[in-house]
């Protein structure tokens, strides 16, 4: 498989490792999650360093015993370290949320002036969410434009 193809499966796979682990600790579910996502982690890690000998230098396998938040934590820096060689997963050009698409730039422009507090960032969710629901449902309907209500 071809080096870059591969390398950016592999980070798919630490993506959503550690958003299980993570979700897993805010449930309550660590017994055997946390073994799973210590090993899946440590066997992509393992590929990584046979692809990717730079690697090795930085990052080490984690301890059988590491807990949830540890793992959520190793998976996102071991991804930031290919952030630039692979993209981000996103659909219509905007970043990808639980399946829902939001604008980038509306969102760093709201934090910029006026996100400093959680009830503002709430409002603005709202908002963006309700756009989201207009447009999905002018393009159910065949017009592929949104609808006002």
């Amino acid at each position: 498989m071809e080096r870059e193809k591969e390398i950016s499966k592999l980070v798919n796979v630490l993506r959503r490792t550690g958003r299980m682990a993570f979700h897993a600790n805010w449930v309550g579910d660590q017994k055997d999650t946390a073994t799973f996502c210590v090993e899946r982690y440590n066997r992509v890690l393992g590929r990584l360093k046979e692809i990717d000998e730079g690697v090795t230098s930085v990052f080490e396998p984690l301890p059988a015993e590491s807990s949830l938040t540890v793992v959520g934590m190793a998976c996102r820096q071991l991804v930031a370290y290919y952030e630039d060689e692979v993209e981000q997963p996103s659909r219509h050009g905007h970043a990808r949320a639980f399946g829902i698409g939001l604008d980038p730039h509306a969102f760093k422009e709201f934090w910029r002036e006026q996100g400093r507090e959680i009830e503002d960032l709430g409002e603005f969710i709202r908002e963006s969410i309700n756009e989201w629901v207009r447009s999905r449902k002018g393009k159910r309907e065949g017009c592929g434009k949104p609808q006002d209500q």
